[in-house]
């Protein structure tokens, strides 16, 4: 199997990212193919870094040089190839998933993706507050009430917090705000991971925090995990929720590294 026939076959392409939990147990159900190279590297061409496998270009589903703007990307990436050993399960590629989707559908879609994080902000999980218990409450109000504060610093907007389920609006002014940071993303691969932190964490708010450097990946991800956290310490941790929840951190430590990077 070629390399652009297994891209074409595991690869995810699109503006839109499908649930990564999903997707990686899709993957697992597909038979695996042998591993058909002996070494993944980088190769720096055309002002690029381009994974290349046995000293060719890898390439994505559309066909497109597997290639990145970013050394740290892309030696990511080869290490994701390099690191399959007698098959190559896609489902432990989740940056050469998320570089193929930014490739050959948001470098197309850009603007699309950028409405729909602005959209996104205007029911921004964190504006959303507990009424009890009252520990919850503190803990929402310590963690994040700071970054917010922060950010609206930054960006120069104010945001509505809201209390339980029901809606609040946001201002244009603030809305405004965000889609004015959120244009200087101008990379297709940043673009993408930003995409995907904000849906991972539920978040634009954590995602620009994250991209205007207020706050670094681990504070984010506790950030966003913070009420499922305070029921773990409460009732416990399931299983297949934290199997899931570790394959939700790969999926974010994948599109972090393209939003700071990429």
């Amino acid at each position: 199997m070629s390399t652009d026939d297994f891209l074409a076959r595991f690869g995810a392409a699109g503006q839109r990212q499908p649930d990564p939990v999903a997707a990686a147990q899709q993957a697992m159900r597909n038979p695996l193919p042998k591993r058909f190279y002996e070494k993944a590297g980088v190769l720096e061409r055309d002002g690029l870094f381009h994974v290349a496998l046995d000293g060719r270009t890898a390439r994505t589903p559309a066909r497109k040089p597997l290639a990145v703007a970013s050394r740290a990307v892309a030696e990511t990436l080869a290490a994701e190839w390099e690191a399959q050993t007698g098959e190559i399960d896609p489902s432990r590629m989740p940056l050469t998933r998320l570089v193929n989707s930014a490739l050959d559908g948001v470098a197309d879609q850009h603007e699309a993706v950028r409405a729909e994080i602005v959209r996104y902000a205007g029911s921004d999980a964190l504006c959303y507050r507990a009424g009890e218990p009252e520990a919850l409450v503190e803990r929402q109000d310590a963690v994040w009430n700071p970054l917010i504060a922060a950010l609206e610093n930054r960006i120069g907007g104010r945001f509505v917090m809201a209390q339980g389920v029901v809606f609040a609006q946001q201002p244009q002014t603030v809305l405004d705000a965000v889609a004015k940071r959120v244009a200087t993303i101008t990379s297709p691969v940043a673009l993408a991971g930003a995409h995907n932190v904000m849906t991972l964490t539920g978040s634009t708010i954590l995602m620009l925090a994250l991209a205007e450097g207020l706050i670094d990946a681990e504070a984010a991800w506790a950030a966003a995990h913070l009420d499922e956290d305070y029921q773990i310490g409460i009732w416990g941790q399931d299983e297949e929720a934290a199997e899931r929840r570790a394959i939700r951190r790969k999926e974010y430590d994948a599109a972090v590294l393209l939003l700071t990077k990429g």
